[in-house]
Order: structure tokens, then C-alpha cells, then sequence
């Protein structure tokens, strides 16, 4: 895979290869194959997906929050381990906040546990790149988790970024 990213809204074919690209990561919490199904149907408009060559290697999937349509949560971003170092996680944030700020968006939020110091410093870099403000705090404690018998859930921080404006 040596082409250049197009950055587009996913499709429900790209359920799987999003499925497989998150549990490769082997950082996200795995969801279903199901769930990225949906996804890519019901959140397409809130969401990227990166190709190369046609095949799927990084996405970011959202939702815009029902009860504050000018926020959105981002759920999970990732990016296929042969395209990583390239900037692309960076790209697919900047790709999705073009559309969701023409469509009303104001704020991006998502969730961190305080270990994952990579999406700390995406999330940060992505509010410096666009002047906007970012706050974390503490959402749910692990604690608030049910035990899965591999160690528990790590606290998740709430990051907000915004308010976000067209530049």
C-alpha cells in the first residue's frame, strides 16, 4: 500500500475492515463486528473512514450527542499499524471536523483513559491546530465498570474541545 489517503464517510461495507482495524490495535476496547456495522450505516455522516489503493486503513467513528446536537463524541479513532507515523489519525480528525462544523458542531468530545498517551496528545494537538480550548476531566471512575476478569477498565477522562468555529 504505497497510494495516497482519500478521506471519505465510511459505507456498510466498511464494517468489518473497521472492526478488524480495532481489534489489531490492540488499545481500543473491541466492539462487536456488529456494532461497526452499524456504525458505518446509521453514523456514516459522523464519521471518516481512510483508504488507500481502495482498501480501508484508518477511521474515526462519532455521534452526535441527542441531547446537545452541537456536540459530537468522538467514540474511536485508529489507524491500520502500516499507515501509523504518517500523520493520518491527524488528518481523519481535521477531515471530520470540516463536516461537523458545516453542519452545526461546535464541540468534539471523547473519552481517554489517563494511560493512553497517544490519543492524549492527538486530541491536544488537534484543539492547538484549531485554537480551540480543551478541558478534561474525570467521567467515570473504574469503578463504574463491570468486572470482565482480565484486571478491570482504567478510569476514562472526558476531554472537550471547543468551541469549535469554521476557519
Amino acid at each position: 500500500m504505497s497510494g495516497k489517503h482519500l478521506i471519505e464517510t465510511p459505507t456498510k461495507a466498511d464494517g468489518a475492515a473497521l472492526w478488524r482495524i480495532a481489534r489489531d490495535s490492540q488499545k481500543l476496547d473491541l466492539n462487536s463486528p456488529y456494532a461497526y456495522l452499524l456504525w458505518c450505516r446509521d453514523f456514516a455522516e459522523s464519521s471518516v473512514v481512510a483508504r488507500v489503493d481502495g482498501e480501508a486503513v484508518g477511521f474515526v467513528i462519532a455521534y452526535r450527542k441527542p441531547s446537545e446536537p452541537d456536540v459530537a463524541l468522538v467514540w474511536q479513532v485508529a489507524v491500520d499499524s502500516s499507515q501509523r507515523g504518517k500523520g493520518l489519525a491527524g488528518q481523519l480528525l481535521d477531515a471530520l471536523y470540516a463536516r461537523l462544523v458545516d453542519n452545526g458542531v461546535r464541540f468534539l468530545e471523547t473519552t481517554i483513559t489517563p494511560d493512553n498517551e497517544a490519543s492524549i496528545r492527538l486530541f491536544a494537538s488537534f484543539a492547538k491546530r484549531w485554537n480551540a480550548e480543551l478541558e478534561s476531566s474525570r467521567l467515570f471512575e473504574a469503578g463504574d465498570f463491570p468486572e470482565d476478569g482480565e484486571g478491570g477498565h482504567q478510569p476514562e477522562d472526558l476531554y472537550r474541545i471547543g468551541p469549535l468555529i469554521r476557519h
